[in-house]
């Protein structure tokens, strides 16, 4: 073992994750189920237009068996990493490492260097038990690395298929979010319209929780990420509750959906946290948001408490109506007029230069923002030429704005100093929780038995996860049957649909019902560390949002 790993990390490496019981004897001891043909969640017919050859498979489940025939003695398997880290990934190559190899010692497990990318320009190593064994139950990608390519041309596809007729391939295992996942869809699609007979299958990954639906209970990652981020939360709750002087306000990822924030929530009862599903719902304008904030601010305050915590996701301008408007007018005037408004001169000068072209509505709006945001909205571009929302310091225009909606305030006798956090990174690698490492470990086994018997198109899926693990069911779905056709860049594109925050829920009624509770006092949980060792109720407990779901938690 490698000298450079710390305690915390040999001991992490030497944990046996467990399997769901129709996975402990083995792949060949697998019985494969399969139910009634599926269809796309929306979309049908041109979801199936689209994917002739793999549209209306069937649900599967595993069962153990006796015996089962399966495609061969010896495979040779693929693995990619896509898109961003998630903690449990190295678990995931662990579950196919361990599958394949129980099934015939002579397999080979194929790592595909820096994502997509490797497995386009047919770059990779051969990962065995040596390398394997440094990597299990701990936390990063970097056993082969990740990457952002989009696998969606032709010509990329040929390069896939040369790769894998190089290697002997008998299926490539894509470990990504919905987009890497779709892609993954599209090259099965492609492989089976031209004879090849390697199959490919996705393992479902994003710590922001938005891939999930029946038969996607959680994506991997998302109870770590959650449960690293509610410990520096906490942390901050115990600090402002000692300190008694400032608001912080905590960006947190997640620009498609709230789940992370509604979860983080959960587990540490801060005084305010905005969920932009809501935000979008009730159709609020960015006046409004600010000054349900300040609310809280002035009501805390008129007891006396300066001071507080507020969670902001980071998606949060994409949800306020007003503000899509004034991105897509920008993103339309920066099309035409760049030179115009880049050559105004400094910022102020480019806002009423722009605001010549804008409705008065969005004019109105773009003068009210902070000068800082101003200039975000109106300089940094994607390489598609829209606004790079990642980029916009949402909890710096909170504050900012708060701030200004308290000093014209005539009865707000208060104090209002504020601290702003963004927390990100920070739980993308963490080694994951038991229940993640569980988890994945099981995906990859459950990929494993996916891709042993040839079954393309597929994504491995492990379900009943609040009722213990010897009842957890392992399985696979059709990637179609999760797709519908959204506009991307000027056109129609098939696509993984995205799960957000549903207002109806049982997770965000549960918060509602204790937000303004919240709001006054000081009902802090502070979660602490992720726990790795100690009672099975503790170390081995997975996040609120599923058990609510599930109706485990009431």
């Amino acid at each position: 073992m490698s000298d450079n790993l710390s305690l915390l990390a040999k001991a992490r490496v030497a944990y046996q994750p467990k399997l769901p019981k129709a996975l402990r004897k083995g792949p060949l001891k697998v019985s494969i189920l399969k139910g009634a043909e599926t269809e796309a969640v929306r979309d049908q017919a041109a979801v199936k237009a689209l994917f002739p050859n793999t549209y209306g498979a069937p649900v599967v489940s595993f069962e153990t068996a006796e015996s089962h025939t399966i495609m061969g003695n010896q495979v040779n398997i693929g693995v990619v990493l896509s898109g961003g880290q998630a903690p449990g990934g190295h678990n995931v190559i662990a579950g196919i490492f361990d599958g394949i190899k129980s099934n015939q010692g002579g397999s080979k497990l194929i790592g595909f260097l820096g994502g997509p990318s490797g497995l386009e320009h047919c770059k990779y190593i051969e990962i065995d038990r040596a390398l394997m064994d440094q990597y299990r139950n701990t936390g990063g990608f970097d056993i082969i690395g990740s990457g952002r390519t989009k696998l969606e041309t032709n010509e990329q596809f040929d390069k896939c298929i040369e790769t894998a007729n190089k290697l002997e391939l008998d299926a490539i295992v894509i470990i990504g979010g919905d987009d890497s996942n779709t892609n993954g869809a599209v090259l099965a699609e492609y492989f089976k319209s031209k004879g090849v007979k390697c199959a490919v299958i996705g393992v479902p990954k994003t710590i922001d929780g938005d891939l999930k639906n029946e038969y996607v209970e959680t994506s991997f990652g998302f109870d770590t990420a959650v449960k690293t981020y509610s410990e520096m939360i906490g942390n901050i709750q115990r600090d402002a509750n000692s300190a008694k002087k400032y608001w912080h306000f905590i960006k947190l990822m997640g620009r498609s959906a709230s789940h992370i924030g509604l979860e983080a929530a959960l587990q540490t009862h801060p005084n305010l946290c905005i969920i932009s599903e809501e935000v979008k719902a009730k159709k609020q304008t960015l006046g409004q948001v600010i000054q349900g904030v300040a609310d809280v601010v002035a009501l805390r305050a008129a007891a006396g408490k300066n001071f507080g915590v507020a969670l902001i996701p980071e998606g949060l301008v994409e949800f306020i109506p007003e503000f899509g408007v004034l991105m897509s007018e920008l993103n339309e005037v920066l099309a035409h007029h760049e030179a115009e408004i880049k050559g105004a001169g400094d910022t102020a000068a480019m806002v009423a230069s722009m605001c010549k072209h804008l409705t008065p509505a969005s004019a109105d709006l773009l003068k009210s923002l902070p000068s800082g945001i101003q200039a975000q909205l109106m300089l940094d571009r994607d390489p598609h030429g829209n606004v790079q929302v990642s980029l916009i310091e949402t909890e710096k225009l909170v504050i900012e704005m708060v701030a200004k909606d308290l000093k014209a305030r005539a009865d707000f006798k208060g104090k209002f100093a504020a601290l702003n956090h963004f927390f990100g990174y920070e739980g993308r690698c963490a080694a994951p929780s038991n229940f993640d490492a569980d988890y994945c470990y099981s995906l990859g086994y459950g990929a494993s038995v996916l891709a042993l018997n040839g079954m393309t198109g597929y994504m491995s899926s492990v379900r009943n996860l609040t009722a213990g693990i010897d009842n957890w069911s392992a399985g696979g779905i059709p990637i179609t049957m999760m797709m519908n056709i959204e506009r991307r860049h000027g056109k129609d594109k098939p696509v993984i649909q995205k799960a957000l925050v549903e207002l109806d829920a049982a997770p965000f009624k549960y918060f509602a019902a204790r937000r303004d509770e919240w709001a006054k006092s000081e009902s802090y949980s502070y979660p602490g560390p992720i726990q790795y060792w100690g009672p099975t109720e503790v170390a081995d407990q997975t996040n609120y949002t599923i058990m609510l779901e599930r109706g485990a938690l009431k």
